[in-house]
């Protein structure tokens, strides 16, 4: 019986600590793998550590910047990934590992210092096979700051617990993880099929084994997102397509909040059909007038942008207001068009170009 209920935090670890293989995959990061190797080395947790890297076929300097790290540091551990999916890169990563305890780590990441210290003090007291935290975005440029914003806000990216939540509790899925090592061999680790949502996916089959997945906010990562217009709208067109394929394949299991995107792209799609129809005279009369109601969708979604964007708090120049609304519509926008696409061709022809360089 796996517990979901919320024990006495216990504020002690067993004697000797688990030891803990943080699994990363590694594509284009030349800008940031460095310092999230470093977050990991530097973590405040006394049992053994290993750091494997799935090295994808980079085409900036992460390789070599990687090799040195490796070749000064024997904890870090390198395995070679061929091909550009993160799936496969942490099945590599997985099958390499030694240690009973599997903290996946994202290159564009960097954890706080307690994060190993007290998931694995969560994973443990708890008894759950998977816990993970909060989400903490953010920028370098004004751009990518307008990003963070964004990602950071319940009306970015829907309101999912890793984003902002201070409740702890039972989770549908989890940001990163720190998982039981033996549960992920028991749920047959990654679907490598699954290029996008795979960390939605494994904690499905993980929940339906009877595991509970846990999401603990006092769990903190930096996360450093995409940094340009072109590469946030790759990435979200994507991200897109892959919910819908996994529409396709579990149906209702997903949230109700993943459809919204895309019934907002319909909603403006329908909205300009109609007005061309206006405009032509093919709809005019009473029909038009009721029609017309069709408007008031993207009306109110435009006034919510404005209003978020201006209420969003801190020193904020009328420029990174500008930019917050920007990425907010091409988040929501290709978000929703990518649904559309993969749920009418399925994902497997996307391919996220934005890990590309």
């Amino acid at each position: 019986m796996h517990n979901s209920q919320t024990p006495p935090r216990d504020s002690s670890l067993p004697t000797t600590l688990p030891g803990v293989s943080y699994i990363v995959p590694v594509l284009n990061e030349e800008k940031y793998i460095a310092a999230s190797v470093s977050a990991i080395l530097l973590q405040e947790y006394s049992g053994p550590k290993e750091v494997i890297l799935a090295l994808g076929p980079s085409t900036d300097n992460t390789n070599k910047i990687v090799s040195s790290i490796a070749a000064n540091d024997p904890r870090v551990i390198l395995v070679d990934n061929p091909g550009v999916d993160i799936p496969v890169g942490l099945n590599l990563a997985i099958n390499r590992s030694q240690y009973p305890i599997i903290i996946r780590v994202d290159a564009h990441s960097e954890l706080s210092k307690n994060y190993t210290h007290d998931g694995v003090h969560s994973l443990l007291t708890r008894d759950v096979a998977n816990v993970g935290g909060i989400m903490h975005a953010q920028g370098r440029t004004p751009f990518q700051q307008a990003i963070a914003r964004a990602y950071n806000s319940p009306f970015g990216l829907g309101g999912g617990a890793y984003h902002g939540s201070r409740e702890a509790g039972p989770a549908e899925s989890a940001y990163l993880g720190i998982f039981r090592r033996d549960v992920l061999f028991e749920a047959g680790l990654y679907d490598e099929s699954i290029r996008r949502g795979e960390d939605w996916e494994l904690n499905l089959r993980i929940r339906n084994l009877g595991y509970t997945v846990w999401f603990d906010p006092d769990l903190r990562v930096t996360y450093w997102p995409r940094d340009t217009w072109q590469h946030l709208t790759k990435q979200f067109i994507a991200t897109g397509t892959w919910r819908a394929e996994l529409v396709r394949r579990y149906g209702g299991r997903n949230p109700w909040r993943f459809f919204v995107p895309p019934a907002l792209v319909l909603t403006w799609f329908a909205c300009v059909v109609l007005a061309l129809l206006q405009a032509t005279g093919i709809v005019s009369g009473i029909p038009s007038l009721l029609a017309s109601a069709l408007y008031l969708g993207p009306l109110l979604y435009v006034c919510a942008l404005l209003l978020v964007s201006l209420k969003i708090s801190g020193p904020l120049t009328p420029r990174d207001r500008l930019y917050t609304l920007v990425v907010f519509a091409t988040m929501h926008l290709s978000w929703g068009a990518g649904f559309l696409i993969g749920l009418i061709r399925g994902g497997q022809h996307s391919t996220d170009r934005s890990r590309l360089g």
